[in-house]
């Protein structure tokens, strides 16, 4: 394979149920890339339901796209994008809250991962590295 790592893509729907989706579509590609599949698919579906509960309330009809790659040292690189400009934040982990966990548990789970602004105030991308372990 050339250097260029090809792309996998989604378009998410704005349906909170299209999460299973979102790991069927996860367990593809990590199984393409030999990678297990359970922190992909969980840091996934935190990170899309995240996007679709803030994007959905802001502007109702824009997509949330998922994309996931490799990094040049065989990890996964996750990215989010939606059109929500307001950026997420780590809440304290309220073990009785049902909402806030997202951001902890891709903390928990990715190497690393942020939060970039899209040019023209028309939403972000939240990325995530994930490790082949």
């Amino acid at each position: 394979m050339g250097q260029g790592a090809a792309e996998n893509e989604m378009v998410v729907k704005q349906d909170l149920k299209v999460v299973a989706e979102v790991r069927e579509f996860v367990r593809l590609v990590t199984g393409e890339y030999g990678m297990d599949d359970f922190v992909p698919c969980l840091v996934a579906g935190e990170l899309v339901t995240n996007a679709l509960q803030h994007a959905t309330s802001e502007t109702g009809d824009e997509d949330v796209i998922l994309r996931l790659s490799r990094t040049g040292d065989d990890a996964l690189w996750m990215e989010v994008q939606d059109a929500a400009c307001g950026l997420p934040h780590m809440l304290a982990a309220d073990t009785s809250s049902e909402t806030g966990r997202g951001l902890f548990i891709v903390d928990q789970y990715a190497r690393c991962w942020g939060i970039r602004a899209l040019a023209g105030n028309v939403g972000k991308v939240v990325f995530a590295v994930i490790d082949r372990t």
